[in-house]
């Protein structure tokens, strides 16, 4: 099942260059799935073969995998879900897909999420890690791209479903900043939280398929120079692994030796309180935005039934305290970052937990998700095992374009930083 992730640059190139074809991508991509999808489980639904695989835009029919909460005309949404089992196909495409397409890529199929992208986890196994967790809520799109069938997918992110997937796979992924793009046809947890994702094979690849989405500068093809970089630990929150430490320690050392100034961050207090308020958010808005589901609450998974009554039970009083936290810590880290470039911290816990009853805990991404900031999990470091560990930089909202080249800067000089 392990194949080296597809590049996006150098298939992008071949396309331009007419080394390859739309035609052959898309048939490599059916192949690849063919021959590894029976044990990895990272597709819901194939897309038909696209009667012109030479679309418009920049990236030239690159196949994309679409998270399964995301509508694609034709293909059902099912938000893996048995109460959505018998959806029919979506009449029109989400407005992110929309852009998707205007950029050049085409939808290859749906991929996997957990139950209403919440906890309850699906099939997909992590071909980094095989017996580990992809992790959740986009485990599909993140198993999809490190097993090499496609280049880029879609996920979302309404806590840490995309940045920890990307951390246990070993790829890299970006949130984007909370309403740079319209969530219409998402099928959504928290109107406040919900962000759009996006994962690929490497940071520089993101950068390229970014700027094929927005029509920017393409931040990964520089080297650009060393960040101001606030080293965030983690260590208050009490969850962060040994290893996870270790590899963090790494990778300042190689930043610090490659001419970054990295200076401690001075928040902890303001994280830990961030992340303490982002869940009491979250279920109130869940428990509204999914009503036809709690009223439905026998027929869903225990924790995603436990979510919307809790959110049910949440008083408006105590929303409206969480949302001023989340108000107080904005003002406070913009302050911050308007001295520095972004934010260094762990992206998961640790590697990947074995077994997939379970997707692992989110909570180091809690607090930049209620903040609404845009976030890259960059990859390139192992633990002892060689299980995957990633790290995440945090930027200034709707400031991906710099924040991606940050993370292709800070790629190139990570990368085998525990094996030197």
């Amino acid at each position: 099942m392990t194949s080296a992730p597809w590049s996006l640059r150098t298939l992008v190139e071949d396309l331009r260059t007419g080394r390859t074809t739309p035609a052959d991508v898309h048939a490599r991509f059916r192949a690849r799935v063919a021959a590894t999808d029976p044990v990895l489980r990272a597709w819901v639904e194939l897309a038909p073969p696209p009667p012109d695989a030479g679309a418009a835009g920049s990236l030239g029919g690159v196949p994309l995998g679409v998270k399964d909460i995301i509508d694609v005309a034709g293909l059902s949404t099912r938000c893996g879900a048995a109460v959505r089992a018998d959806a029919g196909p979506a009449p029109a495409d989400a407005a992110i897909v929309t852009a998707w397409r205007s950029a050049g890529a085409v939808p290859a199929g749906k991929t996997v999420t957990t139950e209403f992208a919440f906890f309850a986890p699906g099939p997909t196994a992590n071909p980094a890690a095989p017996g580990h967790t992809p992790g959740g809520s986009s485990s599909g799109s993140a198993a999809a791209v490190a097993a090499g069938q496609v280049p880029l997918a879609l996920g979302s992110q309404t806590a840490g479903s995309v940045t920890r997937p990307a951390s246990y796979c070993g790829v890299a992924s970006l949130v984007m900043s909370h309403g740079r793009y319209p969530v219409t046809g998402v099928t959504g947890l928290s109107p406040s939280l919900d962000s759009h994702g996006v994962l690929a094979a490497s940071a520089s690849d993101l950068a390229l398929a970014w700027a094929a989405l927005t029509g920017t500068q393409d931040a990964g093809a520089a080297l650009g120079r060393a960040p101001r970089v606030l080293l965030w630990t983690g260590a208050a929150l009490g969850v962060v692994e040994d290893a996870m430490s270790a590899a963090l320690e790494a990778a300042v050392d190689r930043l610090r030796a490659a001419g970054a100034s990295v200076d401690p961050f001075p928040e902890e207090r303001l994280v830990a309180e961030l992340t303490c308020a982002h869940p009491v958010v979250m279920a109130f808005e869940a428990a509204r935005e999914r009503a036809a589901e709690l009223a439905r609450a026998d027929e869903l998974s225990e924790p995603l039934a436990a979510l919307l009554r809790t959110g049910a039970a949440t008083s408006h009083a105590d929303y409206r305290a969480a949302c001023e936290v989340v108000d107080a810590g904005e003002r406070s880290l913009a302050a911050h970052l308007s001295s520095y470039d972004v934010v260094l911290g762990p992206a998961a816990p640790g590697a990947a937990p074995r077994g997939l009853a379970a997707t692992g805990d989110p909570v180091l991404s809690r607090a930049w998700q209620a903040l609404g900031l845009p976030t890259a999990a960059v990859p390139g470091l192992v633990d002892e095992a060689g299980l995957p560990l990633g790290v995440q930089l945090v930027g200034r909202r709707r400031g991906e374009t710099e924040l991606l080249g940050h993370a292709t800067w800070l790629e190139r000089h990570l990368t085998g930083a525990l094996r030197s």
